[in-house]
């Protein structure tokens, strides 16, 4: 599992080993894995510490974690903030966490699931994959792009008795960018909870499912709709309650692009 000790992370640990799995967890933080490692239930899990958004780090984590049962692809960068505040630089390193490391992760771990006719790959997305939003180009880039992957990949695994999902949170309070940046969500949207994610992810393993959408219904609907029409859906987010809010999100996370 990538990106394990944010707040996501964190709660998708706790879930997956309180249906009794043993985990690899992969982070950027050495220490904070061991706490985690440690405090789990069951035992026999491990931390392999990575930086996904160095060159050839994917590959060289999968290679380490050796053959899994399933791949759980957290890790990711906020991208937020116009393209004109970011680098050429900085600009890759988004991508390569968000986009490039689930690709060559799953590329380099699915085949010994084929091979034994069981896993299955999930892959944490975002409702950002279906409706664009104020000052996220770069990150929306990455979630419909991750979309696209993970629904493809899904087609051509299925038959081969691997399972390909997708997590798709909303707005989520006390972890993810919102809580990170001290940002507040756009009034109105509704909210969900780290532990819903995690939950999410079990229900998506255990049920085989296409994809998990983490938000209220509303909201759900609203991203739905922003597939049918992204003329009306591009007009709604232009409106200035949601460029306050996503103006409040990049302003807070002016370190995470470097």
């Amino acid at each position: 599992m990538t990106g394990a000790t944010g707040g996501l992370g964190r709660a998708i640990a706790k879930a997956l080993a309180g249906r009794g799995a043993t985990l690899v967890l992969s982070g950027r933080k050495a220490d904070a894995l061991e706490a985690l490692a440690a405090e789990l239930p069951g035992e026999g899990h491990r931390s392999l510490p990575s930086d996904l958004a160095e060159p050839g780090a994917a590959e060289k984590l999968a290679a380490e974690a050796a053959e899994v049962d399933v791949l759980v692809a957290n890790a990711g960068l906020p991208g937020t903030g116009l393209l004109t505040d970011f680098t050429p630089e900085e600009v890759k390193r988004a991508l390569r966490v968000n986009l490039e490391a689930p690709m060559l992760t799953a590329q380099a771990l699915f085949p010994a699931m084929v091979e034994r006719g069981s896993g299955h790959l999930v892959f944490i997305s975002s409702l950002s994959g279906k409706a664009a939003s104020p000052r996220s180009s770069i990150y929306n880039a990455t979630k419909f792009g991750l979309r696209g992957f993970a629904l493809g990949l899904r087609i051509d695994l299925g038959s081969k008795g691997v399972g390909v999902s997708l997590i798709s949170p909303g707005f989520i309070r006390e972890a993810g960018m919102f809580a990170d940046s001290g940002a507040k969500p756009p009034p109105g949207m509704g909210t969900g909870t780290p532990q819903q994610v995690g939950a999410a992810v079990v229900k998506a393993i255990e049920r085989d499912k296409v994809e998990v959408a983490v938000a209220p219904i509303p909201l759900r609907v609203m991203s739905h709709f922003a597939l049918a029409s992204p003329r009306i859906a591009v007009r709604a987010q232009s409106g200035s309650a949601g460029q306050k809010a996503a103006k409040a999100v990049a302003d807070g996370h002016p370190a995470d692009k470097s």
